[in-house]
């Protein structure tokens, strides 16, 4: 049999002779080091990634770390991993509640309802809002049954790669497992620029709002404050995530507990403080075709709506990628799948309608010259609380609130970020991976984690303009 290392130290693929030549196959890039030769009988065959019968010697500069010493032969997550061909390499810490904690914080609907929210309301109204949530709900729940399925089988931090390389089979693994990986890994960037830079359109927002508003003489911060806000977010999120997983664990949970208690908070609050209420009539069946954008299909229309609800139900393949921290992982993270996919669908629902209810106005609600700058939920908010109060703010809280959520939800985008990186450079996918690819003494991948960081703030530098980020979005 033949096997091979890569540049990272790990083994993980191999092949049977064919006419006196290994077959080799990479998983991610067609270029090997060096080919070791391992005799096994008991090789399975076709099996193209793991070396399920043979241990794993380490090779010279890449000695296993305590957690790999010192786990027990019997440890069945550490015998799990073995078989599927990689080592354990990071601190096994985190319980099924964290590994759901991570992708309800990162699903967030706190988070991508009230982000993109304009977008629902310009194409479709009400009623793509409303009833498009169900449709992308439906459909998401399909697809996370899948992915828990798959996860239960292979429980790795590679996630989505790695199950299409075993899937395919091992003459398209190579370029189906590059292809999704690549991906993956640069959506999961996109997805944390997309977020920290929204948190920082909203912080201008806030304070816009907190210094009168625009038709008060309020302040409003510059592009590149905005872009100043979005480093500094990311930063922050940087050197949380080179703490070790354990307090990565208490942010995750912290997120997902303030994402159910703001939207409990919100659903209460809103018909509570508003004054005047739209009808159940028109929440669920007005359907906006002034779009501006010259746009009068109604099934087109109705379909770019439900890019409002699709981003606010993704990044759950998190739970797929922190399962070689968590324990009992081929249940944990399955069961972290479904759970926050079920429960973001019903917070976010519930979220979608309250806010909804508010909403009498749309073309005021998205016009630019508007108090909050055509900011809709932050402009509902704001309204809801001065009509009722004479003042707004109350709804500059409840931005507040939403802000805290987002920033959490970039805290877990980019632990999510960096586990992916890890995974990727770990089976020598991208440039420089024996970088990317390391850990510290706190089992933390911390070089992928600023790869991500600084990448993320390489992408923002695009969107210096609210046309451009909602094209990216």
């Amino acid at each position: 049999m033949f096997g091979f290392w890569s540049d990272t130290g790990q083994i993980y693929m191999a092949g049977s002779v064919l006419d006196s030549d290994p077959l080799l196959c990479r998983l991610c890039t067609w270029h090997y080091i060096y080919v070791a030769v391992v005799e096994s009988e008991e090789w399975e065959s076709g099996s193209i990634f793991s070396f399920p019968h043979v241990e794993m010697a380490t090779p010279e500069g890449h000695e296993a770390n305590g957690n790999e010493r010192n786990s027990g032969a019997d440890d069945p997550d550490r015998a799990r991993l073995r078989e599927l061909g990689y080592k354990q390499e990071l601190k096994r810490g985190l319980s099924v509640v964290s590994n759901f904690a991570f992708s309800f914080a990162i699903i967030s609907v706190l988070t991508g309802v009230t982000t993109t929210y304009n977008t629902g309301l310009r194409y479709g109204g009400p009623a793509s809002a409303t009833l498009g949530w169900v449709v992308v709900t439906a459909m998401n729940g399909c697809i996370a049954l899948a992915m828990a399925e798959i996860c239960s089988a292979y429980p790795t931090s590679g996630g989505l790669y790695y199950w299409s390389a075993r899937l395919t089979g091992e003459d398209w693994a190579p370029l189906a497992s590059w292809m999704t990986g690549w991906f993956n890994i640069v959506g999961q960037w996109a997805g944390t620029t997309s977020v920290d830079f929204s948190l920082a359109q909203l912080l201008q927002v806030i304070i816009l709002l907190s210094t009168g508003g625009a038709n008060g003489g309020g302040y409003l911060a510059s592009k590149y404050m905005v872009l100043g806000f979005h480093g500094g977010i990311l930063l922050l999120h940087g050197m949380i995530n080179s703490l070790p997983v354990t307090w990565l664990s208490i942010f995750g949970q912290i997120g997902a507990l303030w994402n159910m208690l703001g939207v409990f908070a919100f659903v209460i609050l809103i018909p509570i403080v508003a004054t005047e209420k739209a009808s159940f009539k028109f929440v669920f069946t007005h359907f906006n075709t002034d779009n501006g954008e010259g746009i009068h299909n109604k099934l087109y229309i109705f379909v770019l709506g439900l890019l409002m609800s699709q981003y606010s139900m993704a990044g759950y393949d998190a739970s797929a990628h922190m399962t070689e921290e968590t324990k009992n992982a081929d249940r944990s993270g399955s069961i972290g799948i479904i759970t926050a996919v079920s429960l973001s669908s019903i917070f976010g629902w519930a979220y979608l309608i309250a806010i909804t209810f508010a909403v009498t106005n749309i073309p005021y609600l998205l016009d630019s010259n508007n108090d909050a700058g055509g900011y809709a939920i932050a402009e509902i908010f704001y309204l809801i609380f001065k009509e009722r109060y004479g003042s707004g703010a109350g709804g500059i809280v409840c931005l507040g609130v939403v802000a805290v959520a987002i920033f959490f939800c970039g805290v877990s985008l980019v632990t999510s970020n960096s586990r992916m990186a890890y995974a990727f450079s770990r089976d020598g996918a991208m440039p420089f991976s024996a970088v990317w690819y390391s850990v510290n003494k706190q089992e933390v991948p911390v070089n992928a984690v600023w790869l991500s960081v600084v990448l993320a703030f390489c992408m923002a530098l695009t969107l210096q303009s609210k046309i451009r980020f909602e094209h990216f979005l």
